[in-house]
């Protein structure tokens, strides 16, 4: 299968809005506001990073990044998510060639690092791993994950942009 990872492209928004919908649709942990958010960090203008994966032209998957707020004060961090794949792609890459391509992306605007929700043996196999002391009130310390470019992890509580609390 030949997976082309590119940029969001003008043309985009809705087969990404369409991806995301069904990559959640029967995720046991999913709020289904996904393509909510994504569309809201959009009209914002907060998806620092939004890229998305082909397959024969039509878009199969999908990765947004957008910045976090530490209570500590430093700067430079991201959240990552959601990242979407169609069903039918699911555990062929796609997901892992958004990751590292993204995490590229985040590296080569000099990002400090990234943080992310989800699971700890999946996101483990890109260098995520639960901080103490780096938290994300109430959900799971080891379900809540950070990556730092420089090996350098801060301290305090995260918050999302306020997209994520879009509903629809």
């Amino acid at each position: 299968m030949d997976i082309q990872i590119s940029n969001e492209g003008t043309d985009d928004a809705v087969p990404i809005h369409e991806v995301t919908a069904k990559a959640f649709l029967n995720a046991p942990h999913a709020d289904h506001t996904e393509q909510f958010i994504v569309d809201a960090l959009r009209r914002h203008g907060a998806l620092t990073i939004s890229q998305i994966a082909k397959v024969g032209g039509e878009i199969i998957g999908h990765v947004a990044i957008s910045p976090v707020i530490l209570s500590s004060g430093e700067t430079g961090w991201f959240g990552l998510g959601p990242i979407s794949v169609l069903p039918e792609y699911q555990r062929r890459g796609v997901g892992s060639q958004l990751m590292k391509s993204s995490l590229a992306a985040l590296e080569a605007i000099g990002a400090a690092g990234c943080v992310l929700l989800g699971d700890p043996d999946y996101y483990g196999r890109f260098g995520f791993k639960a901080v103490d002391g780096l938290v994300y009130p109430g959900v799971p310390a080891e379900y809540f994950q950070a990556f730092s470019f420089s090996g350098e992890f801060p301290q305090g509580e995260v918050s999302y942009h306020e997209a994520f609390s879009a509903q629809g």
